[in-house]
């Protein structure tokens, strides 16, 4: 081989790779200061790319919040924000103009889908973006965050020019549903992302709303992102799911059971708590007036009745009262006193209250309605739920100090420490005779219905007394980590075993009949109940009102072992003539959510062979045939009714997915003319009002419980000029 020559070929490479080396750094160095390519004289910069780099923020998902059911009560969904465009030269995609030529027109086209929304306020905003020369403008409340079917509406309008920017927003798909409790989360324009506003959504607000991310990308001038530019900064946190105790058929129940007490009593305000009184776990929660999560802008009452609600509880507390004496062992066992007015002295000095015949100074205490029991014993005093009964009680047996120290043993005037929930305290006032006698009875001392409710576990669940809760657990929905949990919470044992045996004993005999409770009885069902019937404080006159009361019931089921209660009540004037239905249709829901059977009594002839209750979802039947009709109710142990001798269901009750159980009375309205009157027998007055509103027929109602006397006997042809009425009892 010739070394020489390939020296000589090795230098040419060496001088070849040195002068290409030198040509790209020139042209390198060419480009940096010139911002031009040295041989095609072109921008070295793409046009499309903005100078700076663009950081931008993105949102965490808020977490769901379930039921016990694992059914979705608040979630966040895709929502749609209207924007107009309004530049002349926007065009779609067919090449016609796409933008908003008529302001008035197109607001009230929108209109049409949009009820909420203001036709002048939204025109102003489009002339004004017009003048001040936008390309684009939003339209303002009412066409932000819209449901995907409200949008579609709206396309469908086809109105030149409106479009639509996708955002998030909150959603409760079943309300109302416990909204006072629930509360509501809504977008927060100031922080850009969703935040909880009221109730569980505002305090576990840090759980359900997670943690925001951070991506830096540039962006060419059309507003695209240039691929491989993107750069994750920080990582999103999705917010945690929150698991309630709350169950789903109970729920619906307590909402059914409320809107119809404030309905049927004019009631201002009404409320229902079910829990398990073994664990704590609360599967029914209602506070009344309620109202749609899904549009907040009309709330009728901030205060949540259950735990924000400061009140005197009447005759519900005097359970309270006898379980002190018992507990102490000073109740007068088989003794008597005399019913009527409790006229009293007081000795300051030694704290002494002693009864006398005769007005004092201090004002006289008499039985609720001016009943008069005669003479009776201390038992028949808690079933008929005498205040003279308690006033004996107090004055001769209970001292002072025994009796507020079990008042605050019971929890009453403290926080429960509910988790997550708001509460007040209330007001106790034992100090004068007459409130500390009154307090016995409840009233002169405030409380809350879950301080009442928490209490009220001890007696129902052998003197343990638990403390009520209905987060169940927060947990991060991709991991399935439990981040909180909560179970059982023994709070205090205020009262023995045995005292608490022997009160449910006591309670027993409020349903029975002739008692205080007797309205409230079931029939099939081993339930204990106490009764009440409260003033209610005027602050403006200084005086209690003397239309309006507190009406409640107490009860748990089964009586010898206890494993759901369920507190009722209202704020109406309509306290002696009130309808029990509402409290024995969440009773019975809760029963069937504890899977507790209930047997028929066989005096009830509107009630079926059935031993035990189930529970089903109504179908759907309407613009269906009657024989459809019955083959989707088969086997279902439900009472139906037909109304009319069609053969199509034309409207229905209970609605489509409401939960029906054991024993309904279901109505369907068919396309026929003729209408027959049924057996009425064992009916409830909502089976009435529901049979009357759908057929048009109006029906005198008089008295409460159940239908037993109808003016006309069944199979008879009806219309609305029949004279018809019924008598409950």
């Amino acid at each position: 081989m010739n070394r020489k020559r390939s020296n000589k070929q090795l230098l040419r490479i060496i001088q070849i790779m040195v002068i290409a080396g030198t040509l790209v750094t020139a042209n390198v160095l060419f480009t940096m200061v010139t911002k031009t390519h040295l041989w095609s004289g072109n921008s070295a910069l793409d046009e499309r790319i903005h100078n700076s780099i663009v950081d931008t923020t993105v949102s965490a998902k808020r977490g769901t919040i379930y039921d016990e059911d694992g059914q979705v009560i608040a979630q966040e969904v895709k929502a749609y924000t209207i924007v107009a465009y309004l530049d002349s030269s926007t065009v779609d995609a067919d090449g016609n103009p796409d933008y908003v030529k008529n302001a008035r027109k197109t607001a009230k086209k929108l209109k049409t889908v949009l009820k909420d929304i203001d036709v002048d306020s939204v025109t102003k905003i489009i002339q004004k973006a017009k003048k001040s020369g936008k390309a684009q403008t939003e339209l303002g409340s009412g066409t932000k965050r819209l449901d995907k079917s409200t949008m579609k509406k709206i396309e469908k309008l086809d109105l030149d020019g409106i479009h639509f920017t996708e955002t998030v927003s909150r959603n409760y798909p079943t309300t109302p549903y416990s909204s006072n409790l629930i509360g509501f989360a809504s977008y927060d324009e100031d922080k850009q992302k969703i935040v909880g506003q009221m109730g569980l959504e505002k305090s576990l607000d840090k759980y359900l709303s997670g943690t925001d991310g951070e991506v830096q990308y540039q962006q060419t001038v059309d507003g695209d992102v240039l691929p491989g530019t993107t750069k994750v900064i920080k990582e999103a946190q999705d917010g945690y799911d929150v698991h309630l105790t709350l169950n789903s058929n109970v729920q619906a129940a307590v909402e059914s059971a409320l809107k119809e007490t404030i309905s049927d009593n004019k009631a201002t305000s009404a409320w229902c708590v079910v829990m398990e009184p073994e664990t704590g776990r609360i599967l029914g929660w209602g506070s009344y007036p309620t109202f749609n999560q899904n549009k907040h802008t009309n709330i009728p009452s901030f205060t949540d009745n259950v735990t924000e609600m400061a009140y005197e509880p009447g005759s519900v507390m005097k359970a309270l009262t006898y379980a002190t004496a018992i507990d102490t062992g000073v109740y007068p066992e088989n003794k008597t006193f005399q019913s009527g007015t409790f006229y009293y002295t007081y000795d300051p000095s030694t704290k002494k209250i002693t009864r006398v015949n005769y007005s004092t100074e201090y004002p006289g205490i008499s039985e609720a309605m001016g009943n008069n029991f005669g003479t009776i014993t201390f038992d028949q005093g808690l079933a008929y739920s005498s205040n003279v009964g308690i006033c004996e009680l107090l004055a001769n047996y209970v001292n002072y100090k025994k009796f507020s120290k079990y008042l605050d043993k019971f929890g009453l005037f403290q926080a429960t420490g509910i988790p997550y929930v708001n509460e007040v305290l209330g007001t106790k006032n034992v100090d004068m005779p007459t409130s500390y006698l009154t307090t016995g009875f409840g009233q002169g001392s405030s409380i809350t219905v879950i301080q009442l409710v928490q209490a009220y576990s001890a007696i129902f669940n052998d003197g343990k007394m638990v403390r009520p809760y209905v987060v169940e657990s927060i947990e991060d929905p991709d991991t399935g980590k439990v981040i909180k949990k909560y179970s059982t919470k023994v709070v205090g044992q205020p009262i023995k075993s045995s005292t608490a045996e022997k009160v449910r004993s006591l309670m027993s005999h409020v349903l029975d009949d002739g008692a205080s409770g007797e309205k409230f009885k079931m029939d099939g069902v081993d339930m204990i109940a106490k009764t009440g019937t409260g003033q209610i404080y005027n602050t403006e006159t200084g005086e209690y009102d003397e239309n309006t009361y507190t009406s409640s019931v107490m009860a748990a089921a089964p009586e010898d072992d206890p494993k759901v209660m369920v507190y009722w009540g209202m704020v109406s004037d309509n306290y002696l003539n009130y309808s029990a239905e509402p409290f024995q249709e969440v009773m019975k829901a809760a029963l069937v959510a504890e899977g507790i059977s209930g047997s028929n009594d066989t005096s009830d002839t509107s009630s079926t062979s059935d031993d035990s209750w189930d529970t089903y979802s109504m179908p759907s039947l309407v613009n269906h045939t009657k024989s459809y009709a019955k083959e989707q109710m088969s086997g279902k142990s439900v009472n139906v009714v037909y109304i009319g001798d069609g053969s199509s269901i034309i409207d229905q009750y209970p609605d489509a997915g409401t939960p029906i159980n054991t024993n309904d009375n279901i109505f369907l309205m068919t396309n026929g003319n003729e209408i027959t009157m049924p057996d009425m027998t064992g009916w409830t007055r909502k089976d009435v009002t529901t049979f009357a509103e759908l057929s048009g027929i109006s029906i005198a109602i008089s008295g409460h419980g159940k239908v037993k006397e109808q003016s006309v006997e069944k199979g008879k042809t009806i219309d609305s000029n029949s004279q018809i009425s019924v008598t409950l009892s």
